[in-house]
């Protein structure tokens, strides 16, 4: 089947777009290829057309747990074989979905860049007949960039399993010097290379910044001039609802979400805003990844960010539909000090560093020569509390530690939902006065899952919402009701920190952070920080002017 006829098939498009067809002819061919693309430029499409015209499987590499779920659930509803592998799934599950991908029976495999180096996927990656590979948000990988993630480095690994398979690099957000370290990281040189740019203009958004003090009373008049969807990003959890009460005390429907929010309040917050039932979402930059709404009127960064990258793909999410909008920053007198003080934060002092380092022994209980490979769950909180830490330095050490390689930090790794029957199976079958979800919900558990009524077991509520025809949410809603009868014991998934030794630990005093991990990072840090600065503070030139030379696209001087 020809691309064009797959793209009107499954999406419904007469036509590609941007550069589109140019990315998907260049892997076809067997090149490797990078795509910078802007925030809403249809990079999905990129893969998932070739990977359904191609022979065996695509291999999507991917830190995105919520995009890759949507994504596979989106393309399994249009009809195409799609799996994916990430923290927190059984060992059975994972050797379901690679055996299926072994035997020809998915199309597209999503894996989180952790689950990469693991024995039983490297073991079985070996026999699947791959495609091309697909490195999505491939400016992770590079330590020039905003958001590194030293997990990413082992795509290289999946290379040398695959060495004649080519490999598609995806972002949004490249500086020339992050696009030339993608290329390095993963190998992509000689002739059969491809790069393609998309220009990271769009016409229809309008880059603001509002200079103020009263950020409350600037963000309620833009919001009561600017009709439809908005989006307000802030820093830090707390705000998010701070700020959402206060919008609705001022007769403009909102809601919020950060990180820390139950998977089932994410949910229902985070629909209640693309169904429009709530008109804005006041959020962390935890929200964003992967949602597809093209109807945002608005994005206002009530809190500035630390980089022109993460500033761009966040405002990004205004206008997708092509249609005017506008992406506002709020930016007040002592905000320049403030992004100032962060380069402190994310690079506190090496004996900090040590400090904390030896602290997360004596709280595990780890010996000198001892730990390496085993794994703790970190609640951070608890951690700041009992050795009188700031939570944000804690967190920076943890990542400075990670790239020195003394531990590994996973922030949120998911894990899943289990289950465990407190009644009999003779008692189940009399139950009464049990709704029909519940009905349904303990049927499909008890088709799906084995050795419940002896112990817990993991379950995941997308395959009970799937046998029952129920949403995650109901799913959700009917195992709390069981629980709260003693009929079973639920206990939610959730979204747990895991520090993870990977070498013996040693004292503090004799770690070495030599400077491509700290001073060299440190600086560009500070560099982005300054950027971000002279783009709110530079009046002279056009914000989209700016925003264009920084990611390296020169463009004709505009009138403010």
């Amino acid at each position: 089947m020809r691309v064009e006829e797959i793209l009107k098939q499954y999406w419904g498009y007469d036509d590609f777009r941007g550069i589109q067809r140019e990315i998907i002819d260049s892997i076809m061919s067997g090149h490797d290829t990078v795509g910078l693309m802007p925030t809403g430029g249809g990079k999905s499409i990129t893969f998932q057309v070739p990977a359904i015209a191609m022979e065996g499987v695509c291999l999507v590499v991917t830190p995105l747990i919520a995009l890759m779920k949507d994504q596979v659930q989106h393309l399994r509803k249009i009809g195409i074989s799609a799996a994916a592998i990430y923290s927190g799934m059984s060992r059975d599950e994972i050797l379901m979905i690679l055996e299926n991908a072994i035997f020809g029976k998915t199309k597209l495999l999503y894996i989180s860049p952790e689950r990469l180096s693991s024995d039983i996927f490297q073991t079985k990656c070996r026999h699947m007949h791959v495609s091309f590979i697909t490195v999505d948000e491939a400016h992770c990988i590079s330590q020039w960039g905003y958001d590194f993630r030293p997990s990413y480095l082992r795509i290289a690994d999946v290379r040398t399993l695959h060495p004649d398979v080519p490999v598609l690099a995806l972002t949004a957000t490249a500086t020339p010097p992050v696009v030339q370290d993608i290329q390095d990281k993963l190998s992509l040189t000689g002739n059969s290379f491809n790069l393609f740019r998309m220009s990271f203009e769009r016409k229809n958004l309008a880059y603001v910044v509002r200079h103020t003090d009263d950020k409350m009373g600037e963000m309620l008049h833009i919001l009561s001039r600017v009709g439809g969807s908005a989006i307000v990003y802030v820093r830090s959890r707390r705000k998010t609802k701070e700020i959402a009460d206060m919008l609705t005390a001022n007769g403009l429907c909102s809601t919020y979400y950060h990180a820390g929010l139950d998977h089932a309040t994410k949910d229902n917050h985070q629909r209640d805003w693309q169904t429009d039932a709530t008109r804005i979402i006041v959020a962390t930059n935890a929200f964003g990844m992967g949602i597809d709404k093209p109807d945002v009127r608005v994005v206002i960064h009530f809190d500035c960010p630390d980089s022109i990258e993460a500033y761009f793909q966040e405002a990004g999410r205004a206008g997708r539909d092509g249609q005017k909008s506008y992406a506002v920053l709020l930016f007040g007198s002592g905000d320049a000090a403030k992004l100032r003080r962060r380069i402190a934060e994310t690079f506190p002092d090496k004996d900090f560093v040590r400090e904390v380092y030896d602290h997360l022994a004596y709280y595990y209980q780890v010996g000198i020569g001892s730990g390496a490979g085993k794994a703790f769950e970190f609640d951070i909180d608890e951690f700041c509390r009992r050795f009188r830490h700031f939570p944000v330095q804690v967190e920076s050490s943890l990542h400075i530690l990670q790239r020195a390689g003394y531990i590994e930090y996973t922030e949120m790794q998911e894990s899943m939902a289990r289950v465990h029957f407190l009644v009999t199976r003779e008692t189940l079958y009399r139950l009464e006065n049990a709704g029909e979800s519940e009905d349904k919900v303990i049927v499909a558990i008890l088709r799906n899952y084995g050795g419940l009524f002896s112990d817990f077991g993991f379950i995941d509520e997308s395959i009970i919402a799937r046998d029952t025809h129920l949403s995650v949410h109901q799913v959700y809603m009917s195992l709390r009701n069981l629980h709260q009868r003693h009929i079973l014991h639920f206990i939610p998934r959730k979204q747990t920190p895991y520090i993870r030794y990977t070498q013996r630990r040693d004292d503090g005093c004799h770690l070495h952070f030599p400077p491509s991990i700290y001073e060299e990072l440190k600086e560009r840090y500070a560099a982005r920080i300054e950027a971000m600065i002279s783009y709110a503070t530079n009046d002279s030139i056009s914000r989209s002017q700016q925003l264009l030379r920084y990611f390296g696209e020169s463009s004709e001087p505009v009138s403010l």
